[in-house]
């Protein structure tokens, strides 16, 4: 029976992270890499993402998966889809150093890697803001049914979607707002992370109240703070059985339901954005029988 990678729903996010973004590179070279890809990915130390770009070099589809969306219209929502994404957990920085390094050698002969950034837990999962990030979760079995696929089929049941934001953040401005201006930007108080009844409609909380939209677009963020030369912010990270919640809770924020963008934006904005299909499970190894099946076709 196919499991979901138990790293999507492991509390709390690990101390440390490193995520992982390839290109595709030798369409040739991909089953000897997605064979080492296996190997190395357990679902709880390293969790794996495939983009549609390398479903699509396999001749496969996997329903619901598709490209980032460039939602560039009040606000930018940058897309830079690629075709894997690896998410690497753990508490020793140079362990994951030396274990992403390895892994991108195995990969090589069909990806190139593109961008590696660190990730760490902040206090008690905060952003680097000082806010709790993630509070309205769903947790349990609620939290199994916003974010793993079921009753989809063998090789599809136990995976799931994920989307993913690199955000940075001008610190140092936020900090200048005066502490009411910076919980009605949140829609919630740094000091008690209490929700203000009567926090602007621009507020952060009011434009991703996740019952708020029909149908309820309930996700699971496992986001993580960043901090590289100089710059920092939030790597976003949200799965879902589907990508539809994200997806319309982005559209709100960007402000192309009501005309009112996220006041996030005034401070935060998102660098690169990806869509990538988390598969599941079996025997200890990914599962990847819905998309290995079209390339044994092929060959």
């Amino acid at each position: 029976m196919s499991l979901y990678q138990p790293g999507i729903l492991a509390k709390p996010v690990p101390s440390q992270a490193r995520y992982m973004f390839f290109a595709l590179k030798s369409v040739e070279a991909l089953p000897a890499a997605l064979d080492a890809l296996s190997q190395w990915v357990d679902g709880s130390s390293v969790v794996a993402g495939l983009g549609s770009p390398l479903v699509l070099a396999l001749g496969a589809k996997v329903q619901g998966l598709r490209v980032f969306p460039a939602l560039n219209a009040m606000v930018e929502n940058p897309s830079t889809q690629h075709a894997l994404w690896l998410w690497l957990l753990g508490d020793d920085r140079g362990e994951l150093l030396h274990r992403s390094q390895a892994i991108e050698t195995a990969l090589a002969p069909a990806f190139h890697l593109l961008q590696v950034t660190e990730g760490f837990r902040y206090d008690t999962d905060r952003d680097l803001t000082g806010y709790e990030d993630g509070t309205e979760n769903p947790v349990d079995q609620a939290a199994v049914e916003a974010a793993i696929v079921a009753n989809a089929g063998p090789g599809l049941d136990g995976g799931s979607f994920v989307a993913i934001q690199q955000w940075q953040h001008d610190l140092n401005g936020f900090a200048a707002l005066p502490s009411v201006e910076q919980d009605n930007i949140m829609g919630r108080r740094k000091s008690d992370n209490e929700e203000l009844d009567d926090a602007p409609v621009s507020a952060h909380v009011k434009r991703t109240a996740q019952e708020s939209f029909s149908p309820e677009a309930f996700i699971v963020r496992r986001s993580m703070p960043w901090i590289e030369s100089g710059n920092s912010g939030l790597m976003f990270v949200a799965f879902g059985r589907t990508l539809n919640a994200f997806e319309v809770q982005l559209r709100r924020m960007s402000g192309l339901e009501d005309g009112i963008p996220d006041a996030l934006y005034r401070f935060s904005r998102p660098l690169n954005g990806g869509y990538y299909w988390c598969p599941p499970l079996k025997d200890g190894r990914l599962d990847l029988s819905a998309i290995r099946s079209a390339e044994t076709r092929a060959s």
